[in-house]
């Protein structure tokens, strides 16, 4: 299965995170997860001081964090000039920050090459908001999952200790409406990709769904195909 990508975009809430792991861990690949990345470059900014309503200011320092993230679908890790920030980059500052400097055009570009470099010859589970339409359009698997606006706020708020339902809804169509309208790679579905509404679905429902989608999608001659199948 060395081979393999299975890209999983969809807006925050959708599930994304917990379904790739889960995917990973199933058939034996390696997980990335590149939103990580751009909240690693945001949180980088906000300790530096960096205006992030000035694009420029960010485009200039972009080049300077060392971001390092893990592949390991049970313990994911992200380091930033080899400080464990795992943590800090879900706080809200880095949360209500994260769209502002994921749409400069110089952060877009250093990550999505950093991200093709890790991501190499394929044997990935890969979860964001363009990699089947930017970072690896020429996936073998590309899933779109989405949810109700209330379902995806229902699970953040789930997460975050002291969030409500409608805070968390308002802070997602704000994000939606900046990754979706942003010029630099917004959000979209990509062609050929398979759109999985997973507001009534468990996660282990969703997670045999996609499972079975890499099975037929990655067909008979596709690389692990005899190996997906056993797991499906």
């Amino acid at each position: 299965m060395t081979g393999l990508v299975v890209a999983m975009d969809g807006p925050s809430g959708s599930g994304k995170s917990s379904v790739s792991r889960g995917v990973a861990r199933a058939l034996g690949l390696r997980y990335l997860d590149t939103g990580a990345m751009y909240r690693a470059m945001t949180w980088w900014m906000l300790r530096q001081g960096v205006d992030l309503a000035d694009p420029g200011a960010i485009a200039a320092r972009c080049g300077e964090p060392l971001i390092v993230s893990g592949t390991d679908p049970d313990s994911p890790a992200i380091h930033v000039d080899e400080v464990d920030v795992a943590g800090p980059i879900r706080e809200a500052d880095v949360t209500g920050a994260v769209s502002a400097v994921s749409a400069v055009p110089e952060v877009r570009a250093r990550l999505v090459a950093r991200q093709r470099e890790i991501i190499g010859d394929g044997g990935f589970v890969v979860e964001g908001r363009d990699i089947g339409t930017v970072v690896c359009p020429g996936a073998a698997v590309k899933i779109y999952l989405t949810a109700s606006a209330e379902a995806r706020a229902l699970r953040r708020s789930a997460e975050l200790a002291g969030s409500t339902v409608r805070a968390q809804q308002e802070a997602m169509a704000r994000r939606d409406t900046l990754d979706s309208t942003r010029k630099a790679d917004p959000l979209s579905m990509a062609d050929g990709a398979v759109e999985l509404d997973t507001t009534a679905m468990s996660l282990d429902e969703v997670i045999a769904e996609v499972l079975r989608l890499v099975a037929e999608q990655a067909g008979p001659g596709g690389p692990g195909g005899d190996r997906i199948r056993e797991r499906t």
